[in-house]
């Protein structure tokens, strides 16, 4: 649903931001204009005219503009000049279907068709008109090179070339305006002559200056708009954005076009107008034009500033979670630490319970072992059974063979002969031996 005229123009004035400087090229003088957008005002800073710029050096005219524009503190803004209409040929070019991106192409492949020149060269501009039309300015490259050569003589750092009726259309979108509905405006220009300007459905844009009464003059402009004759004109003054603040010497209901070339100027993305100045001539000095690059930027600062202070601010949380949940369960991680140490000292009571519980049955086995291998004859007087050794005193026939014995015992190792003497009598050997219990 498209959006209602109210929020549209609201919209459009909130974006509204430059400064700008037209220069209407007359006869014999430069009727200039200096004007601040912002977007709850429009301030014209100043107006001045250059007489004689024709016929005087250019540097000196030159240095009459620097100085007007440093009186109304814009030395850093590139002109906009309004060039003679007799100089511009201007043509409505309707582009039903024809995509935005297109559109240059559409137009510079009808171009030929559109002005009278024929093979001499030409430079040209073009405008929206709508979404299916558009407005385009053309001019000899003659006379374009002689214009920028006087101002580059002057000077004069100059962004844009162009006509009425493009500066007229851009300056009034300053406001909102639409065209929804028809209309007619006239104005006096400073050679005394009508500037007419209207727009309606049937015509997105009628221009036209008369040597004539401005009765005439509105009656034969709502011909060609094919509004209805009791239509009544308005004055170019009504159409235009109203000033907040403008000088004396700036009569706009006199002459409005210099004023409209400046808002013109002044947002140029904003409000374009046809621009016939080849891009190689354009000096774009304005310190406005970065704005929407320093806007950006600091969008681009605020939110790595924001994403760096919610990361911190995160990690922050992140840890003062984790040291409460630290805090809530340390009593049970040490309890359950204790318990560690109470089930370990357990264990080793146990296996040290297990161990002397187990240690009678592996002395007597031992001891049964001993009675298994010291068969009769052999007899014992005293064994002696410790936690890894076995002594044994006794006597048999010989004492020698003992040590094998025993070594070949699953339960002894390492078995040697301390004694061994004969017995009394003479009917054997008394024995002392000691060997080491394996480990089970």
């Amino acid at each position: 649903m498209p959006a209602s005229p109210s929020i549209t123009k609201d919209f459009r004035k909130l974006l509204a931001f430059g400064a700008g400087v037209g220069i209407e090229v007359g006869t014999a003088s430069l009727e200039v204009a200096a004007a601040r957008v912002r977007p709850s005002s429009i301030h014209v800073l100043g107006r001045t005219t250059i007489h004689g710029f024709n016929s005087r050096p250019a540097a000196e005219w030159g240095m009459e503009y620097a100085r007007f524009l440093k009186s109304v503190g814009l030395k850093h803004v590139s002109a906009t000049v309004l060039l003679p209409r007799r100089e511009v040929i201007a043509r409505q070019l309707a582009l039903p279907g024809v995509a935005s991106k297109d559109a240059e192409s559409a137009i510079r492949f009808q171009l030929d068709t559109l002005h009278p020149y024929g093979d001499e060269d030409v430079c040209w501009g073009w405008s929206r008109l709508g979404a299916a039309a558009a407005l385009v300015g053309i001019v000899r490259r003659s006379t374009v090179e002689r214009y920028v050569e006087l101002f580059s003589e002057a000077g004069i750092a100059v962004s844009s070339f162009t006509f009425s009726a493009a500066a007229v259309h851009a300056a009034i979108r300053l406001n909102g305006h639409h065209g929804g509905e028809g209309f007619v405006a006239l104005s006096h220009t400073a050679s005394g002559s009508v500037e007419v300007y209207g727009e309606s459905a049937a015509r997105p844009v009628f221009s036209a200056e008369f040597d004539m009464a401005p009765q005439r003059a509105a009656l034969l402009a709502l011909a060609e708009l094919r509004l209805p004759p009791e239509t009544a004109p308005r004055t170019l003054e009504e159409i235009l954005p109203k000033p907040a603040v403008n000088p004396v010497e700036n009569d706009i209901s006199r002459n409005a076009l210099p004023y409209a070339t400046a808002l013109a100027g002044a947002c140029p993305r904003f409000a374009p107008s046809a621009n016939v100045l080849p891009p190689e001539h354009r000096r774009l000095s304005s310190r406005a034009m970065l704005i929407p690059s320093l806007v950006l930027a600091a969008v681009v600062a605020l939110l790595l500033g924001g994403l760096w202070f919610y990361s911190s601010y995160a990690d922050r949380k992140y840890l003062a979670g984790l040291d409460a949940q630290i805090a809530r369960l340390e009593p049970r991680a040490q309890r359950a630490a204790a318990l560690d140490r109470e089930f370990d000292r357990l264990k080793a009571r146990v296996r040290l319970l297990d161990q002397y519980r187990g240690q009678t049955r592996s002395d007597l086995d031992s001891l049964n072992e001993i009675t298994t291998l010291l068969t009769p004859p052999y007899w014992t007087n005293n064994v002696v059974i410790n936690r890894s050794t076995v002594r044994i005193n006794g006597e048999g026939p010989q004492a020698a063979p003992l040590v094998k014995i025993f070594d070949s015992s699953p339960f002894f190792e390492n078995t040697v002969p301390d004694v061994a003497s004969p017995a009394p009598g003479g009917a054997g050997e008394l024995f002392q031996i000691h060997a080491s219990r394996r480990k089970r």
